[in-house]
């Protein structure tokens, strides 16, 4: 516990005061949906409070009624021990209740420095705001979090930059409960370390924060407690110290989770499906390797090291990269995108809700997306039953969870809506599937089910390259990792060489490539 925060009463000392916010018996539901089943949930001041639970155990309505996006059907909500009604998020914000969205929604055009004073803008009774002022004091904001020009455009940022813009515009608004969902889900080990250590200094100022992150390592490096949801209702809460990772994982899925990684490939490695030699272009130099049948391929680094630039260069998303390309061992030269897939190399951003699926379109309209041709009819109009045969197939191998081919995919948990970006690749027969982030932001269940897909692709001669941030994804599930770092790839590693510590050292700046080649 932190900050001076009242005596736990979990070891026999009564709180002198009431919990800085106390939720009891809430209940919500959609039509016939009951997302919330009389859920508890308590922050003390000055603790930082991990929410667990997977996608669908219903972590984000409880959070988005907290912060007044949503109203409970029933339920009560108290601050400091009186009794609140939060109908609206500016309601949230008079109470001190801000909230770090695990989907960006910054404003691309504008600038950062007006994206983070936005809501103290959109208040002020000013007609204009001093541009170098708010400038100033967005640099000031930022300083603790990293070197980004307030003066640019939001849009001109990487995914990590914009996260760090969210958090810093959250950082401004002086509350005294903070809700953050899987900040760290786009930002570097050292980035994510910087915000620990803000985490850490708010909580030592006696601000309360609730952190939601399907990571156990930031989890139990991080938090004072953790409380576990699973289908809208509250299993446990415990103090970090008493508890282990096994025991919150087994709590959010139900059921024992025996591992999140299938067994790797066994036996010796197929023909070369792809191999790739001297691809150049500007943000990455010399890249060569070879990918086999059966095997899983990694590409690890850190954020920004060249590995979606490497990927999106081979698939001619952007850049014009140069360089040789063989494809079942015959040189070939992609013109666009739409010429890889034709010859069956496809990309899966990390971008799930930007690039990977379209939200507002129906399962089945987004899995005959990329291939309309094998939905059509006569005349090569769309044939429905079609479309919806193909989706129910593809869907059921990968296990989807959906009422109807028809349900908009923006109504889906995380996990689901990835396995819908998965199927729209399927759906064309690939030969070679790039895969950015593949399970960023989705619970350890639906996790170890992605894992296993893949293995199963890779089994059936599918070549698989999953490029993560994720070390323990990384090791756990690739049979061989290529490390980049600044643009060029300086090792390959395997077996007892796949370590944490072998990835991390060929992955900074300057390394040597002392693990082997690309082959």
């Amino acid at each position: 516990m932190r900050g001076g925060a009242s005596p736990d009463p979990d070891h026999g000392i009564a709180m002198i005061q009431p919990p800085l916010l106390q939720l009891t018996d809430i209940s919500k539901s959609f039509g016939a949906i009951r997302a919330l089943r009389s859920a508890q949930f308590e922050l003390r001041a000055g603790e930082i409070h991990a929410l667990a639970g997977e996608n669908g155990a219903g972590k984000s309505t409880l959070m988005n009624i907290i912060d007044g996006i949503l109203r409970p059907d029933s339920g009560e909500i108290r601050i400091d021990g009186q009794a609140v009604q939060i109908d609206s998020p500016a309601a949230a914000q008079r109470l001190g209740i801000g909230f770090v969205h695990q989907e960006i929604a910054l404003c691309g055009d504008v600038s950062v420095a007006e994206n983070i004073f936005m809501p103290q803008t959109a208040q002020s009774r000013r007609k204009l705001m001093g541009g170098a002022e708010l400038i100033a004091r967005a640099a000031e904001v930022l300083a603790p979090l990293a070197e980004i020009d307030p003066r640019l455009p939001a849009d001109h940022l990487s995914i990590s930059q914009q996260q760090l813009v969210e958090i810093a515009k959250a950082l401004t608004l002086d509350c005294r409960i903070l809700i953050l969902d899987e900040p760290t889900a786009a930002l570097t080990e050292h980035e994510a370390q910087k915000l620990f250590a803000i985490m850490r200094g708010l909580a030592a100022k006696g601000i309360g924060i609730i952190y939601i992150s399907h990571r156990m390592a930031e989890i139990f490096g991080t938090c004072d407690r953790v409380t576990v949801m699973r289908d809208g209702q509250h299993i446990r809460t415990d103090r970090t110290a008493d508890i282990t990772p096994a025991d919150v994982v087994n709590a959010m899925v139900g059921r024992k989770l025996d591992t999140l990684y299938p067994p790797k490939m066994t036996g010796d490695r197929g023909p070369e499906i792809l191999r790739v030699e001297g691809l150049t272009d500007r943000r990455f130099r010399d890249v060569s390797f070879a990918l086999h049948r059966g095997e899983i391929l990694g590409f690890g680094g850190l954020i920004g090291a060249g590995r979606s630039e490497i990927a999106r260069g081979i698939t001619r998303l952007e850049g014009d990269a140069r360089g040789r390309i063989w494809l079942e061992a015959q040189e070939v030269a992609f013109r666009d995108y739409a010429d890889c897939i034709s010859r069956g190399i496809v990309y899966l951003s990390e971008d799930r809700k930007g690039d990977g699926v379209f939200l507002d379109l129906s399962i089945a309209a987004n899995i005959s997306a990329l291939d309309l041709s094998k939905v059509a009819g006569r005349f090569g109009v769309i044939d429905p039953a079609r479309e919806t045969a193909q989706a129910w197939r593809i869907g059921k191998s990968l296990r989807l969870k959906a009422a109807s081919m028809a349900q908009r995919v923006a109504s889906l948990s995380g996990g689901n809506q990835q396995k819908v970006a998965l199927a729209k690749l399927l759906a064309v027969e690939p030969k070679v599937i790039f895969l950015d982030e593949p399970t960023r932001g989705v619970d350890v269940g639906a996790k170890a089910e992605i894992h296993a897909i893949l293995r199963g692709l890779a089994d059936s001669g599918v070549g698989i390259v999953v490029i993560s941030s994720e070390l323990p994804e990384l090791i756990g599930l690739c049979d061989r990792v290529l490390v980049v770092s600044e643009g060029c790839i300086t090792g390959a590693l395997s077996g007892p060489d796949l370590t944490e510590t072998n990835i991390m050292t060929l992955a900074a700046p300057g390394a040597l490539a002392s693990a082997g080649t690309g082959t």
